[in-house]
């Protein structure tokens, strides 16, 4: 089999053309957003993990229940005051004739999201932090 001297000089080339694109697409998905200028600017408090547009927040002493709503969803996050220690934490939304989704456990920043289909109902949200909590009466009607 004779190798020919253009396609020798023709590989690396060709090599070069494709391979470098897609190496400096790893590079920026694999680099970390605090070593790009510009990427994640924004704070923590910005990026909701709740789809929709934020309906009400309710402050209890040790937190904040938050609840979000799009047309045929509501959804719920408990948000403690002060992150850090793992302690007892419960997020719940109810919509009216339907059962709660409760979301309870040892979180160290929030508890939740929750999600019910909440289209044309009124909705019960209960949300605690370390014992200390609230609720609601039917909501978002």
């Amino acid at each position: 089999m004779a190798t020919d001297p253009q396609h020798r000089r023709r590989c690396p080339r060709l090599l070069a053309r494709v391979l470098a694109p897609l190496l400096a697409a790893l590079v920026l998905v694999l680099t970390p957003s605090t070593l790009v200028p510009g990427a994640g600017a924004g704070t923590a408090e910005a990026v909701s993990v709740c789809q929709g547009r934020p309906t009400r927040t309710i402050t209890f002493a040790t937190g904040e229940l938050r609840l979000y709503r799009t047309r045929h969803y509501a959804c719920a996050v408990t948000v403690a005051h002060r992150p850090g220690a793992r302690r007892p934490m419960a997020v719940s939304l109810q919509p009216r004739g339907g059962r709660p989704a409760v979301r309870a456990g040892r979180f160290d920043r929030q508890a939740g999201p929750v999600t019910v289909h909440a289209l044309n109902r009124c909705v019960r949200a209960r949300g605690s932090v370390a014992g200390r909590g609230t609720s609601t009466d039917w909501i978002l009607c």
